[in-house]
């Protein structure tokens, strides 16, 4: 049977295939806090209420990448190199979408319109990290292995997501409703394709480790696919659309001092 959990617990099982899992997981949270690392300290004035919100969404990746390297590390397992065709973050870049590698690495001030930028991004590509870690939480939540993990990252992730939710519906309040919808959809668009293209080569991937059968691999693609259409016409509502969230000003305040995963 081809449901999300025995999948999943199917990449699990096998020590390379876990390997490349949390060594593709690992990756993208660490990328993730340098880059809200480098927009925290290069907010406009305006905006500078954000920078330690900003500055915890970073610390809060991090702390995420750390986490899946010492998963790695109870097994016993080092990283692997991120393949090219997988690294989620790269490939929306490669689209025009977020703040470019280059612009953070300069120490030129962003513009509200950057941070505009950044938020939107963050709202689609959050709304898309929550619900990956929904998804683990209801198949392994109570994991011996996993469980403590992954309950961890889903809490950060819904906070995220809050935040992005906040922040822009406060720019939107100040006059900048339109651009923020304009680019909202450009996010979306991007995302729902390029976690197409790295759905695809990231299950390539675990059938060769797993030795998948022509016909498995098929049909898992045909889920993938039907999925992106899905999106296109209908689900990239949920990633376009403001709603003020019930929690407010998830990442102000000091972050709780949660003890992380052990190695």
């Amino acid at each position: 049977m081809l449901s999300p959990g025995s999948l999943f617990q199917e990449i699990l099982d096998h020590d390379e295939s876990f390997r490349l899992f949390c060594s593709i997981a690992a990756g993208g949270e660490a990328q993730g806090g340098w880059e809200n690392g480098r927009i925290a300290a290069l907010v406009p004035p305006e905006c500078r209420d954000l920078a330690p919100k900003i500055a915890r969404h970073g610390a809060d990746e991090d702390k995420h990448g750390r986490i899946f390297r010492a998963l790695l590390r109870r097994r016993g397992l080092d990283p692997v190199p991120v393949p090219p065709e997988t690294d989620y973050t790269m490939l929306l870049e490669r689209r025009g979408i977020g703040l470019a590698h280059q612009r953070l690495e300069s120490d030129r001030p962003l513009t509200v319109h950057d941070v505009i930028v950044y938020l939107a991004h963050s709202r689609v590509t959050e709304q898309r990290a929550a619900e990956q870690m929904a998804l683990l939480c209801r198949h392994f939540g109570d994991h011996p292995e996993l469980g403590r993990a992954v309950r961890m990252i889903a809490a950060d992730e819904d906070a995220h997501l809050a935040y992005c939710h906040e922040e822009l519906l406060r720019l939107a309040a100040a006059g900048h409703g339109r651009a923020i919808r304009r680019t909202l959809r450009a996010c979306a668009l991007a995302e729902i394709r390029v976690h197409r293209d790295v759905s695809l080569a990231v299950m390539a991937r675990m059938g060769r480790i797993l030795g998948w059968s022509p016909a498995r691999s098929a049909l898992l693609a045909a889920g993938i696919h039907a999925v992106h259409r899905y999106e296109r016409l209908i689900g990239r509502r949920r990633m376009t659309t403001l709603t003020m969230p019930e929690r407010r000003d998830p990442l102000g305040g000091p972050p709780v001092q949660t003890p992380e995963p052990a190695a």
